[in-house]
């Protein structure tokens, strides 16, 4: 079992969607850091159900509780213990479909390995509930890279087959404005159309998250094998429902012949840029100083109310379900802060291991 990312930010992932708290450890955060539990908690609501019409209705306040590694507001160089109590979950579904697994849903290979020990309430462990844990570790990882001059944001750039123009301006807060966090109107719009008529049809839509990382020194990473990319898509496929990952011009330089792809050297201000940045930010593993490009692609949420076909293990014999019970009817628009997070995480190590931010931030007096 791997529950744990990072070499110098490690991050453990811990609990359940159904148990009594999810939540997660963060070992190697610098000694000194203030923390600002005002922007831990603006994390948290982003990410949290029971908001719109888009999400699932379910109702967790995801209040953090910080129980080892911060004292007097500043981070101690201890690991750093944070989690969120379960309070509204209703297991009342799952017993029925104990022996019949979900398509679309992880419950039949975690069974087999797992020997039927896992906790297989609203998919335990792989449940996107455990995203709140991601969230609280990129919550911090944030606050680092601020220190350094980097930002990670994000927004949803595709829903259902509607796509979102490239965003101009402050974009940002535009994304925030929108239930589906994408920051244009017209195709904000459009998206949650096509949300609602899904979930009217007790069907799923998925989509697609954007993230730019903006501000990385240049040449921050590990080749060969721990490189920029590597470790990025590595902590985002942990992610529940992501299955397709590119960076920069991504699948597009395939098609593209070399003097198109690559990206011009020029000197603007004294400094070396590039003119354009179809690498996304990355080449031979190691940050160019563009910024960090990174798409996203989630499936459609696979709890359907349905007729579906699956096997009841008990008996050896086919079987059809109805997946009922609270699901998003798309899950873009809440793993946008998530996205986020696990950039921002993985970021934080890298620039850790690189010496850009020191092990003790400061001196106490």
């Amino acid at each position: 079992m791997s529950n744990s990312i990072g070499t110098l930010f490690s991050v453990t992932s811990i609990g359940e969607s159904h148990g009594k708290c999810v939540g997660v450890v963060v070992d190697g955060c610098p000694a000194g850091l203030k923390l600002d539990l005002a922007a831990l908690a603006a994390e948290m609501a982003r990410r949290r159900p029971g908001t719109s019409s888009v999400s699932t209705s379910r109702n967790e306040d995801d209040a953090v509780e910080i129980l080892s590694g911060v004292h007097e507001g500043h981070t101690t160089g201890a690991p750093i213990l944070m989690l969120t109590w379960n309070r509204d979950q209703d297991s009342s579904k799952y017993d029925a479909l104990r022996d019949t697994p979900r398509p679309g849903h992880a419950d039949y290979p975690v069974r087999i390995r797992y020997g039927g020990f896992d906790d297989y309430r609203g998919g335990g462990r792989a449940s996107g509930r455990v995203t709140a844990g991601f969230v609280m570790a990129g919550a911090i990882a944030k606050q680092l890279l601020a220190m350094v001059g980097v930002e990670v944001h994000a927004y949803t750039c595709a829903i259902g087959g509607v796509e979102a123009p490239e965003p101009s301006g402050d974009w940002v807060e535009a994304a925030e404005a929108s239930i589906v966090r994408c920051p244009d109107d017209a195709a904000s719009t459009d998206m949650i159309k096509v949300i609602e008529e899904a979930k009217s049809a007790d069907d799923r839509v998925g989509g697609e998250v954007k993230c730019i990382a903006t501000g990385l020194p240049i040449g921050v990473g590990q080749p060969v094998f721990d490189t920029i990319e590597g470790d990025v898509a590595k902590a985002l496929f942990a992610v529940p429902a992501v299955k397709a990952i590119e960076f920069g011009a991504g699948w597009r330089l395939a098609e593209m012949r070399g003097s198109e792809a690559n990206d011009p050297y020029e000197i603007r201000g004294g400094n070396i840029l590039t003119s354009s940045n179809n690498s996304g930010g990355i080449l031979g593993g190691l940050t160019t100083g563009a910024p960090i490009v990174v798409r996203v692609a989630f499936k459609p949420t696979p709890s359907i109310a349905h007729p579906q076909k699956t096997v009841d293990l008990a008996s050896g014999t086919d079987a059809e379900i109805r997946v009922t019970g609270r699901h998003d009817p798309c899950i873009v628009p809440r793993a946008v802060p998530v996205v986020e997070a696990m950039v921002a995480l993985v970021l934080t190590d890298q620039i850790l291991r690189r010496g850009l931010i020191p092990q003790v931030l400061g001196e106490k007096r």
